[in-house]
C-alpha cells in the first residue's frame, strides 16, 4: 500500500466500567476503538482483510474470547487477537497462543501496558496489511504484462491506467485503430477487477441490423413456430455482476443507443413476454475507432450516450508508433503459433527484422499475429515480402530511422540481459557508442536483466 491504513482496536468486554476505562486510554494514545460487550455483537466487523486489532476478555457470556480465537482465525489467520484474562488463567492463556493469540494481558493492568501492547499488534497488522497489498498488486502486474506485451513507453501507460482503473466501477472507452487490441484490454480491466468471476460478455455491433443489435443485447423469443416460445436472455442481462463490452458502438443503430441508454440510467431490463423490470449490475467498456465526441457533435452519435459511458477512456497506440514492441511480439507470437501447429518455431534473420520494423502494419498487432503464424508454417521465403503500403507517410524518415534502430538494440539488449559489452559486440558497435545511443534514445540497460 503506498499509505498507510488506520488500524482500529476492536475491544470485547463484559464489564462496563473496565471497557470505558479501557477504551479512554486507547483513544487518549490515539487509537480508534470499537468497543462491544460480547463477542456475539463485535463478529460482524471480522472479514478477512479487516485493518483492525482485536482486544478481548477471555470470560464473557455467551461465546467465550477462546472460542472466539477459533472462529477470527478460521476468517483471517493473520489478525492479531489480544486475550484479556483474570487472575489465575495464565496457563489457558499460553494454550491459547499456541493456538493463535498474538499476546495476553492478565488484570489488573496498567493502561501504559495495555497500550504497548496494542500498539505493537497494530504495527504488526500494519506490516502483514501492505505485504499482502504489495502482493496483490505484483501479482496483478505481472498477470498485465503476460496480457498486454510490450516495453515502449506508449505501452507502460496503457498497462497503468487498465490497473488504475480496474479496481474501479467506472464505464471506460476505449480507442484504437483496427487489430490494435481493444478486446484484450477490455478482458483485462474485467480480469484485474472485483467482476472477474462474473461474466465477460463481448458484443460486436459492426456490420449488425437494427434488429439483430437489439435482440443480440436485449434478447428476443425463440420457437415461436413451434408453439413452445421462450426468452432468450440478453447479453445486458447476462452481463449481470460482470463486464459488457461493447466493441466498434460507434455502429449502434440510432434507435438501439436510446434503448440502451435508458438501460443504462435505470440499470434494469423488462425481460421480454413480462412487465417485471429485471435488475442489472453491469459495468460498460465501449470500443471505437472513431472519436465519440466528434461523431456526436455531428449528431452522428448520441450525445446523452457518449456523456453516460464517456468517464474514463484507454488510447491504445497504433503498431508503428511503438516499432520497439515489434520483436518481441513477433517472438510471442511465433512461439503461441509453433505450440498450435506443433512445428519447431523458426529463428528470425537481421534482414528479416529489417522488413518487420520498415512495414507500415495498417492491421496492427493482428496484422503482426498473421505473419508470425505464416512465418512459422514456411510460407514466407527469406524475403518476408511485406513491402506493399510498408511506409509511413506520417513519420518522416529520421523518425522511422530512430524507431528501428531503438527496436535493433532494444532486442539486442534483451537478448543480452542488459549486458552492454555482449550487445555492442553482436551490434558490431564500439562499446562507447553504443552507450551514446541508450543516452540519446533513452534506453534504460536495467529493464533487459533478466529477460530471457
Amino acid at each position: 500500500m503506498s499509505t498507510a491504513t488506520a488500524i482500529r482496536v476492536i475491544f470485547v468486554e463484559d464489564d462496563a466500567d473496565v471497557r470505558l476505562g479501557s477504551k479512554q486510554a486507547l483513544e487518549l494514545a490515539g487509537f480508534e476503538v470499537d468497543a462491544f460487550g460480547s463477542a456475539e455483537e463485535a463478529q460482524p466487523r471480522i472479514v478477512a482483510g479487516v485493518p483492525a486489532v482485536v482486544l478481548c476478555d477471555v470470560n464473557l457470556p455467551g461465546m467465550s474470547g477462546t472460542e472466539w480465537l477459533g472462529r477470527i482465525r478460521s476468517i483471517d489467520a493473520d489478525l492479531p487477537v489480544i486475550l484479556v484474562t483474570g487472575h489465575g488463567d495464565i496457563a489457558m492463556a499460553v494454550r491459547a497462543m499456541r493456538d493463535g493469540a498474538y499476546d495476553f494481558i492478565e488484570k489488573p493492568f496498567p493502561s501504559e501496558h495495555l497500550v504497548a501492547v496494542v500498539r505493537r499488534a497494530t504495527d504488526k497488522r500494519q506490516l502483514t496489511l501492505q505485504v499482502q497489498s504489495l502482493h496483490e498488486q505484483l501479482e496483478s502486474w505481472h498477470g498485465i504484462q503476460a496480457a498486454m506485451i510490450g516495453r515502449s513507453p506508449q505501452m507502460e501507460r496503457v498497462r497503468r491506467t487498465v490497473l488504475k482503473l480496474a479496481s474501479t466501477s467506472a464505464d471506460v472507452i476505449i480507442y484504437g485503430e483496427t487489430g490494435t487490441g481493444k478486446e484484450l484490454v477490455a478482458r483485462s480491466l474485467h480480469d484485474h477487477s472485483d467482476r472477474r468471476r462474473g461474466h465477460f460478455v463481448p458484443l460486436n455491433c459492426g456490420g449488425l441490423s437494427e434488429a439483430l443489435v437489439e435482440s443480440e443485447l436485449f434478447g428476443h423469443e425463440v420457437g415461436a413456430f413451434t408453439g413452445a416460445t421462450r426468452t432468450r436472455v440478453g447479453k445486458f442481462e447476462y452481463a449481470d455482476r460482470g463486464t459488457l463490452f461493447l466493441d466498434e458502438i460507434e455502429s449502434m443503430p440510432m434507435p438501439v443507443q436510446i434503448k440502451f441508454l435508458r438501460a443504462l440510467q435505470e440499470r434494469s431490463i423488462e425481460r421480454l413476454g413480462t412487465n417485471k423490470p429485471i435488475a442489472v449490475d453491469c459495468r460498460v467498456i465501449a470500443a471505437a475507432k472513431d472519436d465519440l465526441k466528434l461523431l456526436s457533435d455531428k449528431q452522428k452519435f448520441r450525445a446523452d450516450l457518449y456523456y453516460r459511458l464517456g468517464v474514463a477512456f484507454i488510447e491504445l497506440p497504433p503498431l508503428r508508433e511503438r516499432r520497439e514492441d515489434i520483436p518481441v511480439l513477433f517472438e510471442h507470437f511465433t512461439l503461441l503459433g509453433a505450440s498450435r501447429y506443433q512445428c519447431p518455431a523458426p529463428i528470425l534473420t537481421n534482414s528479416q527484422l529489417a522488413e518487420l520494423m520498415a512495414h507500415a502494419w495498417p492491421g496492427n498487432v493482428r496484422e503482426l499475429r498473421n505473419v508470425a503464424d505464416r512465418f512459422v508454417l514456411g510460407l514466407m521465403g527469406d524475403r518476408l515480402d511485406l513491402s506493399k503500403g510498408a511506409h509511413e507517410e506520417a513519420s518522416g524518415l529520421p523518425e522511422q530511422l530512430e524507431h528501428f534502430e531503438r527496436a535493433v538494440i532494444s532486442e539486442a539488449l534483451r537478448r543480452h540481459q542488459g549486458d552492454v559489452a555482449a550487445t555492442a559486440k553482436v551490434l558490431s558497435v564500439p562499446k562507447q557508442t553504443l552507450y551514446d545511443k541508450l543516452k540519446r534514445l533513452k534506453i534504460a540497460t536495467e529493464a533487459f536483466r533478466g529477460a530471457e
